[in-house]
């Protein structure tokens, strides 16, 4: 009987989980919305007032999204105070929903990348996940591999849609 051979962990593929890139601390959105007169304005004597009276150590290493989700015009500086009053206990601080955050920390996280160890390598960008990567995850990846990638493909290792492949070199 011949033995089994399993070909894609003999292969020079490497694969790329972005799952890995993901960070567990916790997400807070924080809708001013409710701070909001009638959920629509902003009245800057009880908003100071709540600034100062609020927990902000209940946001202690977590990752804030600042959003309204109410149809109100609130003035920029209402957001900078709250970053203000945030900052020295939240991890990362940023204006928009939970899907902006998600994309931002993952963009910081390939920004750092290191692709000295993909030059010349085939990659497969492994795609199915328990965790939430956002598509711009993959597409920023991409971006930042490609210029050393010899070929990106996308799935699992078994079973990859080619993507891209660098031209022979003469």
């Amino acid at each position: 009987m011949e033995d089994i051979v399993n070909k894609v962990a003999q292969s020079s593929i490497v694969t790329i989980d972005l799952e890995e890139f993901y960070d567990e601390t916790p997400r807070v959105l924080f809708d001013i919305k409710p701070l909001l007169f009638q959920e629509l304005i902003l009245k800057e004597k009880e908003f100071r007032a709540y600034i100062k009276t609020h927990d902000w150590s209940l946001y202690k290493d977590k990752y804030v999204a600042l959003t309204c989700t109410a149809d109100a015009i609130v003035p920029t500086w209402a957001y900078m105070l709250l970053t203000l009053s945030l900052q020295p206990f939240a991890k990362r601080i940023v204006f928009g929903n939970i899907e902006i955050l998600e994309t931002i920390l993952f963009q910081e996280k390939i920004n750092a990348l290191d692709t000295t160890p993909y030059k010349d390598a085939r990659i497969v960008i492994k795609g199915c996940g328990n965790k939430p990567v956002p598509i711009s995850a993959y597409v920023a990846l991409t971006e930042k591999i490609k210029p050393v990638a010899k070929s990106i493909m996308y799935g699992e290792p078994c079973s990859t849609v080619p993507l891209y492949k660098q031209l022979a070199q003469h």
